[in-house]
């Protein structure tokens, strides 16, 4: 219990930051093109300096365990398959509502919430398992919807479709941040003071500016109908996701820090990339946007638990 209080009191001030943001984005003052200019900005300057950072010190942190990758995108699989079923028998979707459905259970706010509850959580020791994930994240599960979509709209997969994902992904400022940064910290090789300074000031605000511009991108996208379909997608992500994740950490033996890392990032609100993808193919926008303030609003509490049950804090 002392744990679990620790952890939520070690939390609230990153969703405290996110329910600012949250307030800023909904009092009208600031209109829909600040956040987006905001959030660009983010992914162009301060995340890929924090991250290039904590990448080059690569060889002075633990290697990573490639199981990590195993354990959360089979996590992944599991729980896309089994949504896209529950959203055929439970809510009647199509084909590709299932797809967009599916992908609300497994795709995690993994920069905004994941890298700053990770850092305070877990530590610095953690980044390297964060960053792995994270360069195959959109990669791997943008990848599995598109072709899920395509596949229940044509009954065929799309090379050309395919192609552009990759290209889209390694053009990222976040994966191209982490794979440079990892690339320098092979080498050994230290930073010049001059350039590890410039980095650790481009990267300070990047921790808090980034929970309070999820918080004004959740006030944008607002409370619409099919709350029965949100919910379903908010108890998959904020449930069926970790657990999935957490029992095939188990079967494969990954270590506690391993462990702890993927759950985390399993037991994260769902992203806003999923209202992104509903939009690209029209199909259950609604839900999908009262899904992230519904999974952002329970995480507040759920992740600390989450971390609690892995060990966290004791």
């Amino acid at each position: 219990m002392n744990a679990f209080v620790q952890l939520v009191e070690l939390s609230a001030p990153l969703f405290a930051l996110v329910f600012i943001g949250y307030l800023i984005g909904a009092s009208g003052r600031w209109p829909a093109s600040y956040s987006e200019a905001l959030s660009k900005f983010l992914f162009a300057v301060p995340l890929p300096a924090l991250l290039f950072r904590l990448m080059s010190d690569m060889s002075k942190l633990p290697p990573v365990d490639a199981r990590v990758l195993v354990v959360y995108f089979g996590g992944c699989m599991v729980v896309f398959v089994l949504a896209r079923v529950l959203g055929f028998l439970v809510f009647r979707l199509d084909g590709v509502g299932q797809s967009v459905f599916a992908l609300g259970g497994i795709f995690s706010n993994n920069v905004f919430l994941g890298i700053p509850l990770a850092k305070a959580a877990l530590g610095e020791a953690a980044m390297p398992s964060i960053g792995l994930v994270l360069v195959f994240n959109s990669l791997t599960l943008w990848t599995l919807v598109t072709v899920s979509v395509e596949w229940a709209r044509h009954g065929e997969l799309s090379v050309k479709g395919f192609g552009k994902t990759v290209q889209g992904v390694l053009r990222n400022p976040i994966v191209s941040s982490i794979l440079a940064g990892a690339a320098f910290g092979l080498t050994g090789w230290q930073l010049p003071g001059l350039v590890d300074t410039l980095l650790a000031m481009l990267a300070q605000p990047a921790i808090p500016l980034s929970l309070v511009v999820l918080g004004m991108g959740l006030a944008q996208y607002g409370v619409r109908a099919g709350w029965q379909v949100a919910t379903g997608i908010a108890v998959m992500k904020l449930v069926g996701q970790p657990l999935a994740v957490w029992a095939l950490a188990w079967a494969l033996g990954l270590p506690p820090l391993e462990t702890q890392v993927v759950v985390l990032l399993a037991a994260l609100p769902v992203g806003i990339n999923v209202y992104l993808m509903a939009r690209e193919f029209q199909a259950i926008e609604g839900p999908v946007a009262t899904s992230m303030l519904l999974s952002t609003l329970l995480a507040s509490v759920t992740t600390p638990l989450t971390l609690t049950l892995l060990g966290v804090g004791r």
